[in-house]
């Protein structure tokens, strides 16, 4: 069957050698970043404006716990409609994704901190801004680091089958296409590919997010 695996190695072979992956893979990772960069801008910020502020955070609970449990999918043609066909509907549904991980983690490191070291540091004349530069700011780091490499995660999910709606690149428009020609061992073959790069993608993540520290 052109399904097996062992089909799948001499379709890469293929793949590879007329370039088609590593434009495809060029154009996913481009996406990718671009998505997680928004859900960054957006969800910091948010983040650590709900978890300094308890009413606020009590306002958006219910809010932000209704909007996170729709799927990021569910948004492709509101997405479409509103930013056409291109790169830019993908990226909005990425950004979808991975934004509540980064939200929920800031809030989270927020509440985690110690909150003697913001009245120290208040005591000693901080302004707010030298408040959240020098104690929230760091304190806050581990959780939003985690968040980040969570929201990596969903990301690389959602990133699939969102290229698989109105694009003309990317891994996910290459299963559809590879479909669409019945070359079904190429189907196999980019499948391994997304498994791979979502590998390499995570420990990437964590070795540069949570470094090993060096034995003193």
């Amino acid at each position: 069957q052109a399904v097996a695996p062992q089909h799948a190695l001499p379709a890469l072979e293929g793949l590879f050698s007329r370039g088609v992956l590593v434009q495809d893979a060029t154009a996913s990772l481009y996406r990718l970043v671009s998505g997680l960069l928004v859900a960054v801008v957006v969800g910091v910020p948010v983040g650590l404006l709900v978890g300094l502020n308890r009413r606020l955070e009590h306002t958006t609970h219910s809010p932000f716990q209704f909007l996170r449990m729709i799927s990021p999918l569910s948004w492709t043609p509101i997405a479409v409609a509103v930013f056409g066909i291109g790169h830019e509907p993908v990226v909005f549904l990425i950004a979808a994704a991975a934004v509540w991980p980064v939200i929920m983690n800031t809030v989270a490191g927020v509440r985690a901190m110690d909150p003697g070291h913001v009245l120290v540091a208040r005591a000693m004349g901080a302004t707010r801004w030298e408040v959240l530069r020098t104690v929230v700011l760091p304190s806050v780091r581990p959780a939003l680091l985690t968040g980040l490499r969570v929201a990596l995660g969903t990301a690389w999910i959602v990133l699939v089958p969102a290229e698989m709606l109105g694009v003309r690149s990317g891994i996910g428009y290459q299963i559809l296409n590879a479909r669409d020609q019945l070359a079904y061992d190429e189907v196999m073959a980019v499948i391994v590919v997304i498994g791979v790069l979502g590998f390499l993608l995570d420990d990437l993540s964590r070795r540069l997010l949570h470094p090993r520290r060096r034995p003193a």
